[in-house]
């Protein structure tokens, strides 16, 4: 492909839209409400859509990998957030490290896994 590709930003679903929508804002993302239904989310350079769409299959097998600069920086950042506190289903699990690089995790109030990593240098 000759055309410079600016983004790619996926689709993901909720359970319940309106506290996934809570959930990314506080984690750090600025919404865009695109229709009822549908909004952006966004946090520097990166996106994706947040559907209201409550598909179990889909939501339960949606995963989404993050690379961020510094991840032990950045599970400071999460824990300070508290979001297994203000959000019931969210759920944090603790950095591991790998022989590719080092990542913790995020579960969404829908429980779709993110995964925020670093890879070695």
């Amino acid at each position: 492909m000759k055309q410079k590709v600016h983004s790619i930003r996926p689709f993901i679903g909720a359970s319940n839209f309106n506290l996934s929508r809570n959930f990314y804002r506080d984690l750090g993302f600025e919404e865009t409400v695109l229709a009822p239904n549908l909004s952006v989310f966004k946090m520097q350079n990166l996106a994706f859509y947040l559907q209201d769409a409550d598909v179990k299959d889909w939501i339960d097998n949606t995963m989404i990998f993050m690379e961020v600069e510094n991840v032990d920086a950045y599970w400071d950042e999460l824990v300070a957030l508290n979001l297994p506190a203000k959000y019931q289903q969210a759920r944090l699990t603790a950095p591991r490290s790998y022989d590719w690089g080092k990542e913790c995790f995020l579960h969404d109030p829908s429980g779709i896994l993110w995964h925020f990593g670093e890879f070695v240098k």
